[in-house]
């Protein structure tokens, strides 16, 4: 078992356990008060966890379309019904759905109950389970309500992976290749539990540093303003991993336009995507006009279109840029 601490200010901090079998770990992370534990889950996940406490399993519909408001209303009436308070948790076992409905539930119900994630996807395991970004989508764009709540604890069961369908793997892979131009680290010469720590490790270093995506935070979302685009416009055909993959080529790609970094710095991008089994191809019937109307609703754009692009000082947020150029390099690398 890897143990990685995620440090936040005011000398708040939480354990993020990484190995095969850590779930079993979770009497062990509810908070003292506790004497009941609402257990989020989705049908099909199938790991069963034990709280050591009173608890009530409560599943959510699968699918990004499940990250609606109105999950969040459905679950809050049921933990009112069972009578969950401000002094018990929240404890969400799956995927970064999951952990994302579960955690903003978390954070408005009685305003505030402690949560533990159990992330049982790779996607989750190295990004949507730390750090404490919660949310749902709306029609007009992903991820448009939610709230930072950070998790008591974080518990990263690499067996669960054993079992992963192909398709939600290579969806995690997505969110990792990300990883591989966030720090200088040869994340190729790790194994996979060891490549999870390092990721986790890399963005608990950004979330320390900017827990409320006040700055550097935003560079986690490298990728990810054409990927969430792209889900959006394609009406969640694509998994997020898989836009993400995209998004990441697409963003050298308009990096390279921009002057900031050179032919062999995108060739590096297409090379970590590829190796993962990414496509870096816009899908059929995605729309460029669609695209940039949905990227200019994106929640870094505050002037104008904004990405996080890589430059000679590493990956940056860049704003104002150009509409005609977005469009230009969408249609290049379609």
């Amino acid at each position: 078992m890897i143990t990685v601490e995620v440090e936040l200010a005011d000398g708040r901090a939480y354990p993020v356990l990484v190995g095969p079998g850590v779930r079993h770990r979770l009497a062990e992370a509810i908070p003292a008060p506790s004497r009941r534990a609402a257990v989020v889950t989705q049908p099909g996940i199938g790991v069963v966890v034990d709280p050591g406490i009173e608890h009530r399993v409560f599943t959510m519909a699968d699918g990004e379309t499940a990250k609606a408001l109105s999950t969040v209303e459905d679950l809050c009436r049921s933990f009112a019904e069972w009578g969950l308070t401000r002094s018990d948790v929240v404890v969400s076992v799956g995927g970064g759905v999951v952990t994302d409905v579960a955690g903003f539930t978390a954070a408005t119900y009685h305003r505030g109950v402690a949560v533990i994630h159990v992330a049982t996807t790779l996607l989750a395991q190295i990004d949507a389970a730390i750090g404490g970004k919660t949310g749902v989508n709306l029609p007009e764009g992903k991820n448009l309500v939610g709230a930072f709540w950070q998790p008591v604890a974080v518990l990263c069961d690499t067996a669960t992976l054993d079992t992963l369908p192909e398709a939600e793997m290579l969806c995690g892979l997505g969110e990792m290749a990300k990883y591989h131009f966030l720090d200088s680290s040869d994340l190729d010469g790790l194994d996979l539990d060891a490549r999870i720590a390092r990721c986790v490790e890399i963005k608990a270093a950004v979330v320390a540093e900017d827990e409320h995506e006040a700055g550097r935070r935003a560079i986690l979302n490298y990728g990810h303003t054409l990927g969430h685009a792209l889900e959006t416009v394609g009406g969640y055909g694509l998994r997020h991993g898989e836009a993400v993959a995209i998004g990441l080529v697409y963003a050298a790609e308009l990096a390279r336009a921009l002057g900031r970094i050179d032919d062999d710095r995108v060739a590096e991008h297409r090379r970590v995507v590829t190796r993962y089994g990414l496509s870096a191809t816009l899908p059929e019937g995605t729309g460029s006009d669609d695209l940039v109307e949905a990227m200019a609703r994106d929640k870094k754009a505050v002037n104008g279109l904004t990405f996080v692009l890589d430059g000679p000082d590493g990956v940056q947020v860049v704003a104002g840029v150009d509409a005609g150029l977005a469009r230009a390099t969408l249609e290049h690398l379609r």
